[in-house]
């Protein structure tokens, strides 16, 4: 049910950022193009979320991959991508590479939840858009950028597979961090604490005698 609400979010956000596209581009039939793409991401995030809600009245769980994983959030990774920096063609590019790993995903997705057929049947309506979505922006970068499609197809999946290494960098470097912190605090600490408490029983306890300066004891504080 989280991933549902997570993949409707991400859905909702896709529509959002090619709504801007649409509004930013200067060829009329790429922003009808992306008008419509906008209009079905918009829907998908509506199925999505309807389906988590009607999930979480009945109390039911969707089973998990028999890979031993619940399927990830398939997220077209729009976030990724600065729409107001780029033109049609890098536009274009990126969405055809975030498609069609979406169509992918989706269609692994279908498969796996063959015991909830209602979930099942969203994602397979999900994946008949996401081929069409996967199709119009190959046909649409082939007609803007005819010599060079193929060489911005490869920059936007070079992209893609840098920003998902710096993601994954991420998340190792935060779980490295709580290691080292978990052996400092069980290991590290304790050494220090026994030190401690070793120079604090040579210590005499009470006050000690200070020898006498005589007169010049008055002209120091020490």
């Amino acid at each position: 049910m989280q991933k549902l609400l997570r993949f409707g979010e991400t859905e909702t956000d896709g529509g959002r950022d090619l709504l801007r596209a649409a509004e930013l581009t200067r060829d009329p039939l790429l922003r009808r193009l992306y008008l419509v793409h906008a209009v079905d991401e918009q829907r998908h995030g509506t199925l999505f979320r309807s389906r988590a809600a009607a999930m979480l009245a009945s109390g039911t769980l969707v089973r998990q991959d028999p890979r031993g994983e619940t399927p990830g959030a398939g997220g077209h990774g729009l976030d990724d991508l600065d729409v107001e920096r780029e033109s049609d063609e890098t536009m274009l590019a990126f969405l055809h590479v975030a498609e069609r790993s979406a169509a992918s995903r989706f269609a692994v997705y279908r498969n796996v939840l063959r015991s909830d057929p209602a979930t099942q049947s969203i994602f397979d309506d999900i994946l008949h858009d996401e081929m069409f979505h996967m199709n119009y922006t190959l046909a649409q970068l082939v007609r803007v950028s005819p010599q060079r499609h193929r060489a911005k197809l490869w920059r936007a999946r070079l992209t893609r597979l840098w920003n998902a290494y710096l993601r994954v960098a991420s998340a190792l470097a935060g779980v490295i961090g709580g290691a080292l912190l978990t052996v400092q605090y069980f290991a590290i600490l304790p050494l220090f604490a026994l030190l401690s408490k070793r120079a604090a029983a040579r210590e005499g306890e009470g006050w000690r005698a200070v020898a006498q300066r005589g007169a010049d004891s008055m002209r120091s504080q020490y």
